[in-house]
């Protein structure tokens, strides 16, 4: 896919938990801590390009000037509910950001997204923002999230997947081609009831064990 603003992230151990979230076979269980897992290296990825400042501190030793994260204030938006697969892992390596929640569901006929909830800190423009979601599929239900934040005032968003269809992909980068997207792999298509292939089936009945 060549667009400037989609990444993959490529790591050894990234796609050796990828596989074993793909298998059909592996427990709800285990599902969920794979999801956690690559969710915290994803975020270990994306988050690379925050700015820093210096400070002042005292170590046992002395007193000496060292490094924190500066700037904007880190929002973790997941689309319901699969993208709450994602947060806990996030929230390992970010513990101090702050949790919004976007609700979508895709109606199956026509394959849309249909929105039913949005709560997201205030002071918008203030934030980094971390959209999430396990599958970047047809589409729909990320560039409606993505629309939702900007409508909110949001100046500063990330995408982060674990899988895309080209199809997404595209969709995505060309209504916000000024959100980055990370995925840990890109998928072959979309089969004709909208899933991607190979995939993974649908993560919101592996996380939480419904059908």
């Amino acid at each position: 896919m060549n667009f400037e603003n989609f990444h993959i992230i490529k790591h050894p151990l990234i796609e050796h938990k990828l596989t074993y979230i793909r298998e059909k076979h592996t427990s709800k269980k285990e599902f969920k801590e794979l999801v956690d897992e690559v969710a915290l290296l994803m975020a270990y990825e994306i988050t690379k390009d925050f700015s820093l400042q210096e400070i002042e501190i005292s170590t046992p030793i002395c007193k000496t000037k060292s490094k924190v994260v500066s700037g904007k204030k880190v929002v973790l938006v997941p689309i319901l509910r699969a993208g709450l697969g994602m947060v806990d892992g996030i929230l390992k390596l970010i513990p101090s950001a702050r949790v919004g929640h976007i609700g979508l569901y895709r109606d199956e006929k026509t394959l849309k997204p249909v929105s039913y909830y949005f709560k997201i800190p205030s002071n918008c423009e203030d934030r980094e923002f971390i959209l999430v979601d396990p599958m970047l599929a047809t589409g729909g239900s990320a560039v409606a999230a993505a629309d939702m934040l900007k409508k909110a005032g949001a100046k500063n968003i990330k995408f982060m997947c674990l899988i895309a269809a080209p199809e997404g992909v595209e969709k995505f980068c060309k209504a916000h081609p000024d959100v980055k997207v990370y995925a840990a792999g890109l998928d072959e298509k979309l089969n004709e009831h909208g899933y991607i292939v190979p995939g993974l089936g649908d993560a919101g009945d592996r996380l939480f064990g419904t059908k």
